[in-house]
């Protein structure tokens, strides 16, 4: 059953149908949300949109942030454990933050994040002499411990209100809580299989050993804290009236967020904002709109402008220190390719 599970997909990769399916599906996403938003902003008055961001509180505001600022800082241990992950403990905890930080938040606002985010990765951790396959590996675990804490917070939420998954995917509630069982099953499924024994994905060089069942549980937590602050962040921001409680926008931001990454465009421009609107469809949309502008600000366009700067400036030191270190060894840049690697050891020994 396995192998000709695998036949399939190989067959399918080299068809090249997986990509052209990968691409219809988010044309029709994006296609559908721009549709459905162009419905739901029909009507909208911009002096209220406005009004209403004038009116935030400034302790909402900052209340906020501090919930992203909790979001961005439990992203870093995505790429903490998954560099530890793969066997490279002598990377710092500093150097795993920078990488997640730029890398989540750039590739957030670019788009294509699993592209955009692996090069900003590459560019800073091939200074410690990871190669390619060592990124994409770090990009897979730490793309799994996303998937996880979703599949976690989804099963969840959903279950114990399928009403909000309703309000967006307009399914009955008994079939959404049946999903939800689903997928709490086959979470379990998952941890139950990590658990029994070692478990590995792909060939070659390019194996990837699965974290076992306590560290899996490990990146399932994670992934729930990170989310949950995000969601703590923009149910600060949305509307107090009417008041349907965290579970019920939780449920909502993070199935809109999810319809937002498989579009693949930026920021799920468009396809979040219309899955926002459509769930949360008994708020005052300008007011919701509001909130929704001043959650973009503090989480994508802030980070984003933050990210550029950090590694503008580490651009900047490294060639500085690169600079430093040619003129003391004169014959080091007739050997390029030695690489970081080199170029390190020979600092750390006093070459």
């Amino acid at each position: 059953m396995l192998e000709a599970i695998r036949r399939a997909i190989s067959f399918l990769r080299h068809k090249q149908i997986l990509h052209k399916l990968g691409v219809a599906v988010s044309v029709t996403v994006i296609g559908i949300a721009c549709f459905v938003l162009v419905h739901m902003l029909r009507g909208i008055d911009v002096e209220e949109v406005v009004e209403a961001i004038k009116q935030t509180e400034p302790r909402s505001i900052a209340l906020a942030a501090l919930f992203v600022a909790a979001g961005y800082f439990t992203l870093t241990f995505y790429d903490l454990f998954a560099v530890r992950a793969i066997g490279r403990p002598d990377v710092p905890y500093r150097v795993n933050a920078l990488a997640a930080f730029t890398s989540y938040s750039i590739g957030h606002n670019v788009g294509a994040s699993v592209f955009t985010g692996g090069a900003v990765r590459y560019r800073i951790y091939s200074a410690w002499g990871l190669n390619a396959i060592d990124v994409a590996k770090i990009c897979f675990l730490a793309g799994l411990t996303f998937w996880l804490g979703n599949a976690a917070v989804l099963g969840l939420g959903i279950a114990y209100h399928p009403e909000a998954a309703t309000t967006i995917d307009q399914l009955p509630p008994w079939l959404n809580r049946l999903a939800a069982v689903a997928i709490m099953l086959g979470l379990l499924a998952y941890v139950v299989w990590v658990w029994t024994r070692p478990r590995g994905v792909g060939r070659g060089p390019w194996t990837v050993t699965l974290p076992g069942g306590p560290l899996t549980l490990l990146q399932i937590a994670i992934g729930i804290v990170d989310l949950g602050f995000c969601a703590l962040a923009m149910y600060v921001l949305v509307p107090d009236e009417p008041n349907l409680g965290f579970v019920v926008v939780a449920v909502i931001f993070v199935a809109a967020t999810l319809l937002g990454f498989a579009s693949h465009s930026p920021g799920g421009l468009g396809v979040f904002d219309a899955a926002m609107l459509v769930g949360l469809w008994q708020m005052d949309r300008e007011d919701l709109l509001a909130g929704m502008l001043l959650f973009r600000l503090l989480y994508y366009i802030i980070p984003f402008i933050i990210s550029v700067i950090l590694l503008t400036f580490r651009e900047f030191i490294m060639g500085a220190r690169t600079k430093r270190l040619r003129q003391a060894t004169p014959g080091l840049h007739a050997e390029p390719t030695r690489g970081a690697a080199y170029v390190r050891e020979r600092r750390d020994t006093g070459a």
